[in-house]
């Protein structure tokens, strides 16, 4: 596959990706429990196709000390045994938040469980992570950016 535009190598491109790269870094204070923002991101990514997300953070995930199994179940989350409360909170949150399209919205029930979880700061860091994956995922579904060379790392 090859990309329909190099978005990355575009001034404009650098330049946006530059503030919602700032964006992210505004949420690194904010102490979430252990594994959960890989959980997000990889979850997000699954859900809109996005190849060189998956790649990135399923690789960053297993760098990091997360499992071949809980890797391999993220996607049947609501089924495997292998995730906490907090976790499936956090992939229900982030299946609805990135689903928002289907006419559901994030249920009441969606939030208050997560809300049983996590606090006002964590909540915030986890919106802002939904929508952040969110954003990247469609820049690299767009312009059909080619996955698979990521290296753990690599981009800071």
């Amino acid at each position: 596959m090859e990309a329909r535009i190099d978005y990355y190598a575009n001034p404009v491109a650098a330049k946006f990706a530059k503030q919602i790269n700032a964006a992210g870094r505004a949420l690194s204070g904010v102490s979430l429990p252990e594994g959960i923002p890989n959980l997000v991101l990889i979850r997000a990514s699954q859900i809109n196709g996005c190849g060189v997300c998956l790649d990135m953070h399923t690789k960053d995930a297993a760098h990091e000390g997360e499992t071949p199994v809980r890797l391999a179940m993220v996607a049947a989350w609501r089924e495997a045994t292998v995730f906490t409360e907090a976790e499936k909170a956090a992939l229900a949150l982030t299946e609805a938040g990135t689903r928002l399209a289907d006419g559901e919205g994030v249920r009441d029930d969606i939030w208050d469980d997560a809300r049983k979880h996590f606090d006002d700061d964590q909540l915030v860091a986890l919106v802002s992570t939904i929508a952040l994956i969110n954003a990247y995922n469609r820049m690299n579904a767009i312009t059909r950016t080619p996955a698979g060379s990521y290296e753990p790392g690599q981009w800071g």
